[in-house]
């Protein structure tokens, strides 16, 4: 199949078996991981867009998401670490356990929504509180989506969206 101007190719091309490679390593790291703490959870792996995706299902995982998905964050970057010492290469790849970062994208995206329909109606910009990349990225998204724009402002960690009143330019 051809690739599109992205370079994310069609199923079976070399981009998806690489990230499909990636779902797996990952997801025999997990595994692992999760026998090592005695905890049972469902593994699901999926390609999404440019980067390989691993989910983890199952009861009494909280402890695996931590408070505000702190312990999250450290797993998914350590689940890139045994990718990247398996196969060489920076991973992309997106780790959700329990459906906490599917929720926080729903919750993010309508605040993102909410956020533009108020700037219109005001005029005035917004601020928002600080976001980690992986947060502002959906509400940046949800913005444009709704027609207007927005930028990141102030430094890590604290770095924060900002909805601006005009209209996204072509």
């Amino acid at each position: 199949m051809a690739s599109d101007e992205t370079g994310v190719s069609g199923e079976g091309s070399p981009k998806v078996a690489r990230l499909e490679r990636e779902g797996d390593i990952a997801a025999d790291y997990l595994e692992e991981l999760l026998d090592i703490a005695d905890l049972d959870g469902d593994l699901d792996m999926d390609v999404e867009g440019d980067r390989a995706s691993v989910s983890i299902v199952g009861a009494d995982l909280n402890q695996l998401v931590g408070r505000d998905g702190q312990v999250l964050e450290a797993l998914q970057e350590l689940t890139r670490l045994a990718v990247y010492r398996e196969t060489g290469e920076r991973s992309r790849l997106m780790l959700d356990i329990s459906g906490f970062r599917a929720h926080k994208r729903t919750r993010l995206t309508k605040l993102g929504e909410e956020t533009a329909a108020r700037v219109r109606e005001s005029g005035e910009s917004v601020s928002l509180d600080p976001m980690s990349p992986f947060e502002r990225k959906i509400v940046h998204d949800a913005v444009a989506a709704a027609g207007l724009t927005s930028e990141s402002a102030g430094v890590e960690p604290r770095r924060y969206v900002v909805v601006l009143p005009g209209a996204v330019s072509d």
